[in-house]
């Protein structure tokens, strides 16, 4: 027999490997943790294995809407449709701090073809942001794949870059932040194809609206943030100038212009800002914000009955 069919061998090397591995059973129980896990979470292989990744935070941030924090998770997934899962996340750090990461999950079988569990790799979004605002957006981008600009992982990563950039250096920051009203609507009408090439109509715009630097990501289903090396000064001028390129968007739908108006959300970093902190302000600014009315577009019929 080789050396390379010895299971302790192969043990060795799973364990080795410099790429964060995992491998849980059905219960979630974790079974091996890699070199690159310890590495990347903070977390040592004898504090994990044996514990679940669902009764402890070992790997989730534990925010709300975090698609690690429930059973819906890329392993659950994984092992609950018998395909594989790729996604991005935020880990939770032993140290407290969140740390970006893409994962593939894939469900592992037995001889018999029954679902033993799942194993799942991840490695962390770089925290080098190119100084280039296209090399940035695209270094980030596989967040997001349907509007092809940051994904909520990256954005976050960004901003949480941006903001100790501020308090190390004497920089600037601040952050816009775009809703489309009424999307869930207008997906429910007009359909999801139609609400995706709106999507990225929208995202488009954003990207060619702004200045080396900055940076354009997608939030949430209907939310956009744009994270501008700008003072408060200059923030009322820059986002007038999105303002105006947004009022054109619309789309050609069986025969029929269609948009959504979009409602914009601002506020600049003040030293000791949080993400949490300067985002908190971004969305009190968002609840009182008035409506940009796409000017040559005519609103969705469905949205307005």
């Amino acid at each position: 027999m080789s050396s390379f069919q010895d299971p302790e061998v192969l043990h060795a090397i799973l364990e080795n490997l410099s790429t964060g591995l995992c491998l849980v059973d059905m219960e979630k129980r974790i079974i091996l943790w890699s070199d690159g896990a310890e590495r990347i979470t903070g977390h040592l292989r004898h504090e994990v294995v044996g514990h679940s990744c669902i009764g402890e935070p070992l790997l989730h941030c534990n925010n709300q809407d975090c698609e690690w924090c429930n059973e819906d998770c890329p392993v659950a997934r994984a092992m609950k449709t018998s395909h594989a899962v790729e996604a991005s996340a935020l880990l939770r750090h032993r140290a407290g701090h969140e740390v970006p990461v893409r994962v593939f999950a894939v469900p592992v079988h037995n001889p018999h073809g029954s679902i033993i569990g799942a194993v799942e790799t991840f490695e962390e979004i770089s925290a080098t942001a190119p100084a280039d605002r296209e090399e940035s957006n695209l270094f980030y981008r596989g967040g997001d794949e349907a509007t092809g600009v940051g994904g909520f992982a990256a954005t976050h990563c960004y901003l949480r870059q941006r903001l100790e950039a501020q308090n190390q250096e004497n920089s600037q920051c601040s952050v816009l932040c775009f809703r489309l009203e009424g999307l869930d609507h207008f997906r429910h009408s007009c359909g999801a194809e139609a609400a995706l090439a709106l999507l990225r109509v929208v995202a488009r715009t954003l990207e060619g609206s702004l200045w080396k630097g900055d940076f354009v990501g997608r939030w949430s289903d209907d939310r956009f943030l744009v994270i501008l090396n700008c003072s408060a000064e200059s923030l009322a001028a820059v986002g007038e100038r999105i303002r105006r390129a947004l009022a054109g968007n619309q789309i050609e739908w069986w025969g029929e212009k269609r948009s959504l108006p979009v409602s914009i959300g601002r506020a600049t970093a003040q030293a000791g800002d949080t993400v949490e902190s300067l985002l908190q302000r971004v969305l009190d600014s968002l609840a009182t914000a008035s409506l940009i009315h796409p000017a040559a577009a005519q609103l969705d019929r469905a949205s307005e009955s």
